[in-house]
């Protein structure tokens, strides 16, 4: 009996020492799985007793924990309570004095604030589908944005009535009716709304909408190829689905979770605040980043979860120390984007903070989750992975940004070690439902036929790569977006206001490295028209009037004719790969000086200044 004992446990040893060398991340993978499942019977069961929207989460809370604080905001502290009841009025004003009813579509343009989650949460208690305004957005922005969701009311804080005011003719001709956030307007022409508000009633309107968890909930503006933002369409599946981001990070409820991202972005107000109202934890809410006051902020307010995109964590490192960096009490950093030089960086100077990073988008529901300490890696492609939220990645041709397909017609999966491009089939729970306004660009985002006739998955554009140990790793954005100072740059709106220019006859954007920088620095090949010179005065002037700031191009290559595919495409690979060093490039390159308003030759010792990190973009 000893004996077959001894041969049971000598087994046993060996099959764990084989796990533990082939398959290390085993037990990681599956406890995460089965924790991802118990969220979505929970989720089931929630639904089940009547909790199915993200507004119906947040009345869940409001009745269990209505004492709690929620919302920190400066001085102020409000709780579930609260937040419900204001929001309640705002309902009631949106009803009675707006006139809004369930399904109309209403634009919120706001700064971080309180009545931001309040406004909105009272246009979801009327029905309504919101539709988010990126504050630094300029005029022409703004009106497109507008046009596309098809809303009919703006709601805007007090703040940003200039950003109205400057297109208000156009918005009159198209009978949109603006509500101010405040107690005055600056004309006739606007309705106040604050004053009605304070007037409501703070209960709850007998009769909520009952609402299809299939359909739309939200639209989040991303950057489009046509040349403006396209409105994706955010499902209430997908909305409550997000709301698990910071459980499944390993918040709860008892945690003080700091949120500086802009709420007009899906991490700030899905992932952050749907995240806190999941859990009924307390979020402290920033009007605006600033690395100078964060650790500061986390020591005052008892913070102990952070939210992050990779530039806000690279602002910090390159910050001078400050006392608090190391006296506070933050255990969890939950976000994504994050290098992997600044990732340690991190890690080391900021004492035993756990780092989660994750990948997701705005338009559909694939996303991944790094749960385990692997620096670099944005989440894992394990069996138990792909089980709970199927993908692919395809390889691509470069020089076409497309998957290669073979003469069948099929699409090919990229091998291990080999970036591909990100691809997930469309279902229940990975929904697509497309840009408002744009079936063009919805059709773009869909591959057909990838595997077999009839198959449709959602292309995400993005390059990731798998490695040997399953784990996946972000590589980049192709086609005709890149990502600087936290945001998404579309090269084809940079590429329209250049060649808006009287001396610029075409231009070519994309984005280019920049040693010890987050993302991708705008740079943009020009042909100048005949006989005229580059008005670097002008441009800076036109950019500042045109564009927020993070789109600029820093850097101007001038050629005399630009490159082209064989189908007239711009070619950017290329431009791409060769930078911005004037030792390599014979053409004049021209660098955005901001001190001069103007753009100057890019000359050797400028260049060797600016990837030092001695000038700073």
């Amino acid at each position: 009996v000893s004996t077959a004992w001894i041969s049971v446990l000598t087994g046993l040893l060996a099959l764990l020492l084989y796990q533990r060398m082939a398959h290390p991340f085993f037990w990681v993978d599956l406890i995460y799985y089965l924790k991802l499942q118990r969220y979505r019977k929970k989720l089931q069961a929630r639904m089940q007793q009547g909790i199915i929207t993200y507004v119906d989460c947040f009345l869940h809370q409001a009745r269990t924990n209505p004492s709690k604080a929620f919302l920190v905001f400066e001085e102020r502290t409000l709780t579930y309570r609260d937040v419900d009841r204001r929001s309640n009025k705002y309902a009631n004003a949106f009803r009675t004095e707006v006139g809004l009813k369930q399904g109309d579509i209403v634009a919120l343009l706001m700064c971080n604030e309180p009545d931001f989650i309040c406004a909105w949460l009272g246009l979801c208690k009327v029905g309504c589908e919101v539709a988010f305004l990126n504050v630094n957005m300029k005029s022409r922005s703004v009106l497109h944005c507008l046009h596309s969701c098809g809303a009919r009311t703006l709601v805007v804080g007090a703040d940003l009535v200039h950003v109205v005011e400057e297109v208000w003719s156009d918005l009159k001709r198209d009978d949109m009716v603006v509500w101010v956030v405040g107690h005055s307007a600056p004309s006739e022409d606007f309705s106040t709304l604050l004053d009605k508000v304070e007037q409501m009633s703070d209960k709850l309107l007998s009769d909520l909408p009952k609402v299809n968890v299939m359909s739309n909930f939200l639209f989040i503006f991303t950057s489009g190829t046509t040349g403006l933002s396209k409105a994706a369409r955010v499902g209430h599946l997908k909305a409550i689905m997000s709301m698990a981001f910071f459980d499944m990070c390993g918040a709860t409820s008892d945690d003080v979770i700091y949120i500086t991202l802009p709420l007009y972005h899906m991490s700030a107000s899905l992932l952050g605040i749907g995240g806190c109202i999941h859990l009924g934890a307390t979020c402290v809410l920033k009007k605006k980043f600033s690395a100078s006051q964060f650790w500061k902020d986390c020591v005052k307010y008892n913070v102990t979860v952070v939210q992050y995109i990779g530039e806000l964590c690279r602002y910090l490192v390159n910050h001078p120390t400050v006392p608090e960096e190391r006296a506070h009490h933050v255990r969890l950093a939950a976000g994504s984007g994050l290098r992997t030089d600044v990732w340690r960086e991190f890690a080391r100077r900021f004492g035993k903070i756990k780092i989660r990073e994750g990948y997701g988008l705005t338009e559909a529901s694939i996303g991944f989750l790094n749960y385990t300490d692997e620096v670099g890696a944005i989440g894992r492609a394990s069996y138990f992975n792909k089980l709970s939220m199927p993908f692919e990645l395809l390889r691509y041709d470069p020089k076409a940004y497309e998957p290669v397909r073979t003469d069948s017609g099929r699409c090919i999966k990229a091998q291990i070690g080999e970036p591909g491009i990100l691809v997930a089939p469309l279902t229940a729970v990975n929904q697509f439902l497309g840009y408002a306004g744009n079936k063009v660009q919805s059709e773009k985002k869909l591959l057909r036929d990838v595997f077999k006739t009839g198959d449709v998955y959602f292309n995400t554009g993005d390059l990731l790569l798998h490695d040997h140990r399953d784990f996946l790793y972000f590589r980049d954005r192709i086609g005709d977006t890149f990502r600087w100072k936290g945001e998404n740059v579309s090269t084809t709106e940079v590429s329209d206001v250049l060649g808006s220019l009287s001396f610029i006859q075409e231009a070519n954007v994309y984005g280019v490295t920049v040693p010890g920088k987050e993302g991708r620095a705008g740079m943009a090949a020009v042909v100048l028209k005949q006989d005229d010179k580059l008005d670097g005065q002008k441009l800076y002037s036109h950019l500042v009037e045109t564009l927020p700031s993070y789109a600029w191009p820093w850097f101007l290559r001038v050629q005399t004719a630009l490159d082209v595919t064989e189908t007239f495409k711009q070619q950017k690979m290329k431009l791409v790969q060769e930078g911005f060093n004037p030792e390599i490039i014979l053409d004049p390159l021209y660098f955005l000086d901001i001190s001069q308003k103007s753009y100057v030759f890019l000359t050797v010792s400028l260049y060797t200044d600016i990837v030092s990190g001695k000038i700073s973009l």
